[in-house]
């Protein structure tokens, strides 16, 4: 695997994690 292969997948991750955890704050502030 290359090094800028495993760079695309973490930037993937922390990205699709950014999102998760705004659409957890959304579902806090519509509760």
């Amino acid at each position: 695997m290359t090094r800028e292969r495993i760079r695309q997948i973490e930037s993937k991750t922390l990205s699709r994690l950014r999102d998760h955890a705004f659409a957890d704050q959304l579902r806090g502030y519509l509760d």
